[in-house]
């Protein structure tokens, strides 16, 4: 029997082998999509204001727009991850990454978003951008989203390799 309020001592118990949730939380992709879909999550709040149909909107529906973005967000920044893996052989390249292997994280990240920004703008008309939104020149694409994939890329690696080691 044990003191109350302590726990039993089950230093003596068999390790357990690690369960399908614990597989999952040190799984490098998954570590990658948590953190990324945390930080770009306030950022898709911040830039509503750059967007014509988002400031007046109702406050509900702004919340599922933004919250879809981050769940995009999310899959660009693990395919991304994806692209680096298959480039370095490894999906653990995000525990010590290269200069190069970060910068082709952002790069795949930043290209997604030219290609996706460009469709959304232009040929699908799902979204235009506010006076407010600095565009880029040629590109025809809001500076934001680029920003956004320039800054945040960095720190979900930084996260994902504190968080896995």
């Amino acid at each position: 029997m044990t003191p109350v309020g302590r726990p039993p001592d089950r230093s003596h118990a068999p390790a357990r082998p690690p369960g399908p949730f614990r597989l999952l939380l040190e799984a490098p992709a998954a570590n990658v999509a948590v953190f990324a879909f945390l930080l770009n999550y306030p950022w898709e709040f911040l830039q509503v204001p750059l967007f014509r149909s988002m400031a007046p909107a109702p406050h509900w529906e702004a919340i599922k727009v933004c919250t879809s973005a981050t769940l995009g967000d999310a899959v660009i920044a693990v395919v991304a991850f994806w692209g680096v893996a298959a480039m370095a052989g490894t999906r653990r390249w995000i525990l010590a990454p290269s200069t190069g292997q970060l910068a082709g994280f952002i790069t795949i990240g930043v290209a997604i978003t030219l290609v996706l920004e460009w469709l959304a703008t232009g040929p699908l008309g799902r979204w235009e951008y506010a006076e407010a939104m600095p565009v880029i020149p040629l590109l025809g694409v809001g500076l934001s989203p680029v920003l956004q994939w320039i800054l945040l890329p960095p720190l979900v690696a930084w996260f994902v390799r504190r968080q896995l080691t």
